[in-house]
């Protein structure tokens, strides 16, 4: 495995080494010793995923306080531009996101630490999504930022005309309104 450190701190793109032959392809997509060598120390606990349409956005979304999740996301089907947004309280990158494209094809997987908004735009007809995260969820912990907060500024590669998003989603908090979390 490949471990790509990003502009924000502790966002890591992972870049699975992939065996292909006349059968298909093998890779490893987790190795917790893999990952502790390279600085990620977490304990993944839940399992999800998703699948969406083109157009679809999901996000931006954490968990708070001592519900906070680390996860693992990566793409199983499609290809989607998955974004990463620091909240962290006194961070130098605080409001600064990452935004990487994930793909079956590419199979790369973004590491998001705890405290850190998460979204992804669907880029292709359909995607499935799967991720890991290292606590459980709690409704009562959820936070949401509009996906599309003029302060964040995400460009999401979707025309306007095609986003898909949730009343959730579209009603969420702006970034100013939120209180910086974490350490």
């Amino acid at each position: 495995m490949n471990f790509i450190k990003t502009d924000i701190d502790g966002v890591i793109v992972v870049e699975p080494q992939i065996f292909e032959d006349n059968r298909g392809y093998f890779f490893e997509s987790y190795n917790e010793e893999e990952f502790y060598k390279n600085g990620i120390e977490v304990r993944f606990v839940q399992d999800n995923q998703s699948k969406s349409s083109y157009g679809v956005i999901r996000g931006l979304h954490c968990q708070l306080g001592e519900y906070s999740q680390a996860k693992l996301v990566r793409v199983l089907q499609g290809k989607v531009l998955d974004v990463a947004v620091d909240i962290r309280r006194g961070s130098p990158t605080f409001g600064k996101y990452v935004a990487v494209e994930l793909s079956d094809e590419n199979k790369r997987q973004l590491f998001i630490p705890r405290h850190f908004l998460h979204g992804f735009a669907v880029l292709s007809e359909t995607a499935v999504f799967a991720y890991k995260c290292d606590n459980f969820y709690h409704k009562e912990a959820e936070l949401s930022v509009r996906y599309d907060d003029p302060q964040i500024g995400v460009d999401w590669k979707l025309p306007l005309k095609d986003v898909i998003t949730s009343e959730k989603d579209r009603n969420g908090k702006g970034l100013k309104d939120v209180i910086s979390y974490g350490e």
